[in-house]
């Protein structure tokens, strides 16, 4: 990530219109009291990530860039200190992007944190900007040749999947790279740069120009315009209530109902995206409004609550990680670990990545529901809408995954521009299992426990929804 939270997590997978683009704010170090914080002024590389943060004015701006070994290009993050800030963190906002928090760890080193996001980034203080970085050519001037460089450079020093996918980066490279000469138009050059990267088949790489952008995806999603109006009328259809008794907050993002039996049915399609105005701060107030509408103490405890919950995030587009992670806070009455994360930190060697962070699930401070879950995934489940349902996994209480695997993307990403001003996606974390800390499932997606068909053209023809059916049975809310 371009010093960029999750839009990133954003699930690159585009969805066509109606998916999120997606991208976790952890545990992370705490900040070192015991020795003197260091001002932030000057000029810092990012531990993982390819990236050098320069932060100027007495504190005042940050600004980001992208290095690889061949290049050093301005980030996607040029953000002002408006004079507040967060515990011992200073505080940089731009507009459209989340803050960024950055704390003094040390004489030579600090702590950057997004509000969007979990986890945190190590920088190291080095003695100034790289020279290559205050080199610049305009973008309509940009050689395709370099262009071409910057892209495969990128992906050959961060990317974390090459050989899990059996792919031979070196080897992209040595059969694309003639392809591109100095007269190569746009055309073709996207067309090339789309050829390297689509055998990834990962849904968090993505590249966009002028009047075109492609998407990564598993082999086995299927996405038209017509999918998302479809699945809606046949989960609406399923669910079976009528529309009276539906609660919906965020745009349509969450939609609540009480089914019989006494089993609610909560159906999350993002994290992200809940208002208008957008940003994460009316993001999570948003979020908040519906979970206290939902988790209520009627429903959490006594005589009168739920007898199981149905979460439905077979079709979640991703977004906050933060966000995703509020939700499963109303779901357990003691902490525990989500996950751990790491990035690739070697550009050398795809081996080597960043100290694992644990990331923590809270109880929130008031009503949680601690009884039966089933939740409710597909190939559609990308991203957030992953690292939530990861973020189960370690639920104390009777939890239950029910449909397919989801999708397999679950990394930040990292947001970059090439010099002729394209930008583009790639993943370089992976999101290790809280229960022996070196399990990922980038790639396959998280299994159910439960096998069933998801959103099939068969179970559109049949008017048919065997998750939920399933659901309903295990959790004594059979539709009678």
């Amino acid at each position: 990530m371009t010093v960029r939270a999750r839009t990133p997590r954003v699930a690159a997978l585009f969805l066509a219109a109606a998916a999120v683009l997606t991208t976790a704010v952890g545990t992370g170090s705490a900040v070192d009291h015991t020795r003197r914080p260091a001002a932030l002024d000057g000029t810092w590389r990012m531990d993982g990530y390819g990236t050098v943060v320069s932060i100027d004015g007495g504190g005042h701006r940050l600004r980001t860039y992208d290095t690889t070994a061949v290049s050093c290009l301005p980030g996607l993050r040029d953000a002002v200190h408006n004079g507040s800030r967060d515990g011992a963190g200073r505080r940089f906002e731009q507009q459209g992007e989340a803050p960024v928090t950055v704390a003094p760890a040390g004489r030579d080193k600090a702590v950057l944190r997004f509000t969007d996001n979990v986890g945190h980034r190590t920088l190291h203080r080095i003695p100034e900007l790289p020279a290559e970085c205050r080199r610049t050519v305009p973008e309509d001037k940009a050689d395709p040749r370099d262009v071409f460089d910057v892209f495969w450079q990128t992906y050959a020093e961060n990317y974390p999947f090459f050989a899990a996918k059996h792919i031979d980066w070196q080897a992209v490279r040595e059969r694309f790279r003639p392809r591109v000469t100095k007269t190569t138009d746009d055309k073709e050059l996207f067309a090339v740069l789309r050829e390297m990267i689509e055998p990834l088949h990962d849904g968090h790489t993505a590249i966009e120009a002028p009047g075109r952008q492609y998407g990564g995806k598993r082999q086995d999603t299927v996405f038209t315009k017509e999918t998302k109006p479809r699945i809606d009328a046949a989960v609406a259809e399923s669910v079976g209530v009528p529309e009276a008794a539906w609660q919906t907050w965020a745009q349509g993002a969450i939609s609540f109902a009480e089914l019989p039996g006494g089993v609610g049915y909560l159906r999350v399609t993002r994290f992200q995206d809940y208002t208008e105005d957008g940003g994460h701060e009316a993001d999570r107030a948003e979020l908040d409004r519906a979970l206290d509408a939902v988790f209520t103490s009627a429903r959490t405890r006594g005589p009168g609550a739920l007898r199981g919950l149905v979460l439905d995030v077979r079709f979640n587009g991703g977004g906050s990680d933060r966000l995703a992670l509020r939700l499963a806070e109303r779901l357990t009455d003691r902490p525990y670990t989500a996950y751990l994360k790491h990035a690739r930190n070697d550009p050398r060697d795809p081996g080597k990545f960043t100290t694992p962070q644990p990331i923590g699930v809270s109880p929130h401070r008031g009503p949680v529901y601690t009884g039966p879950v089933a939740v409710l995934t597909g190939r559609l489940t990308i991203s957030a809408g992953e690292t939530f349902t990861q973020a189960l996994m370690g639920r104390a209480h009777e939890t239950t995954r029910i449909g397919e695997n989801t999708q397999g993307a679950f990394s930040d990403t990292l947001d970059r521009k090439l010099p002729n001003g394209w930008t583009f996606l790639l993943p370089n974390e992976e999101f290790l299992s809280a229960a022996d800390r070196r399990t990922t499932y980038d790639g396959q997606g998280i299994p159910p426990d439960i096998a069933t068909p998801v959103f099939t053209d068969e179970e559109f023809a049949a008017h048919r929804d065997s998750a939920l059916t399933r659901a309903r049975a295990l959790l004594g809310g059979s539709r009678g």
